[in-house]
């Protein structure tokens, strides 16, 4: 991370990016990738993050610590770093914990939503300059919709916590273009990478599969294996939501790979990549994981992204197993659990 202080910087006409959430999994990705451009960046995260830290990602960031929830530090990051672009990755993205705790899920994801977008329309009016703003909408928003495959005009009709508050923050977004801003919402199904915490099953089956197969752990529980889900590659996600704000024009876009695995496939190529292919002798179910109005299947249709964003994902389903297993032996081999 850049020392706040420091005077060295890209020159004054880099675009300037305010990334909330900017050490999880896609603050990193996205932070990385906008340096890579040349852009000055700056982001904002909770003192008290639960996941890991991903500092030795942010060389080069100007990062700040706060609750972007609270107006007053919204508006204050925003008035700070007079942003040409907004991008809106904070909040709590586990459904299971929204269910655990939907108060402090609806204030960090949706409360956070309708700060920074206030704050963002008084900058763009204060300083007469256009403000984008791409924030991180979800799947989840349409799973009780009924359809197979979604896009941008499938019916919002969330089933959980987390998808109400994400539907909400959509919406507010929508709202705001209203004001004139260029508001945008990246609908992001399902996408992981090794830098997924392990409080996500996926990243729970890849480390089990690793330690299983060195001989650390007998076996992994898990719900629900026949949910089916469309898991995409982290980085690509992120290339499309910065393809959004170059743009810079009000939209929606689904991204997504349009391809659908169960939470079986999930475990199989997870335990295919450490060489065990009789996989269900050490996995068992546990009904205590299961979760109540779990879409049975949820799928995107990425057609408009690639039509107007020219975007499209890079890596196959069995390439980001791979790589989220391979990262964990790694882990194990140094010793890291």
């Amino acid at each position: 991370m850049r020392d706040r202080d420091a005077e060295s910087g890209p020159p004054p006409s880099s675009p300037v990016a305010l990334i909330t959430g900017v050490a999880g999994q896609d603050g990193t990705y996205l932070a990385q990738l906008l340096l890579r451009r040349g852009w000055t960046v700056h982001g904002i995260t909770r003192p008290d993050r639960d996941a890991p830290p991903y500092e030795e990602f942010l060389d080069g960031v100007d990062v700040r610590f706060g609750d972007v929830s609270d107006p007053d530090v919204a508006a204050a990051a925003v008035a700070d770093v007079r942003p040409d672009h907004i991008f809106h990755l904070a909040g709590i993205s586990s459904v299971w914990k929204s269910w655990n705790d939907p108060v402090l899920t609806t204030r960090v994801n949706s409360v956070s939503a309708a700060a920074l977008l206030n704050a963002a329309v008084h900058l763009q009016d204060d300083a007469d300059k256009p403000v984008v703003f791409v924030n991180a909408s979800s799947a989840e928003i349409f799973a009780g919709s009924g359809v197979a495959r979604q896009d941008e005009s499938t019916p919002v009709v969330p089933t959980s916590p987390y998808g109400a508050t994400k539907a909400m923050s959509h919406s507010l977004v929508q709202v705001y273009r209203s004001k004139g801003l260029a508001g945008i919402n990246a609908i992001l199904y399902n996408h992981e990478s090794p830098r997924r915490p392990d409080t996500f099953v996926t990243r729970k089956i890849t480390k089990a599969a690793a330690a299983i197969a060195a001989g650390r752990q007998d076996s992994l529980a898990l719900g629900d294996v026949r949910l089916a889900r469309d898991w995409g590659w982290a980085p690509d996600y992120v290339e499309a939501m910065a393809a959004m704000a170059v743009r810079g024009v009000a939209d929606d876009f689904v991204v997504a790979t349009g391809h659908a695995r169960t939470i079986e496939d999930f475990v199989a190529a997870a335990f295919s990549a450490v060489g065990i292919a009789d996989w269900r002798s050490v996995v068992t179910l546990d009904e205590d994981l299961l979760r109540p109005a779990d879409a049975a299947v949820v799928v995107g249709d990425a057609s408009k992204a690639k039509e107007v964003l020219g975007w499209t994902p890079t890596h196959s389903f069995e390439h980001v197993v791979a790589a989220m297993v391979e990262h964990d032996r790694a882990l194990l081999a140094e010793g890291v659990t």
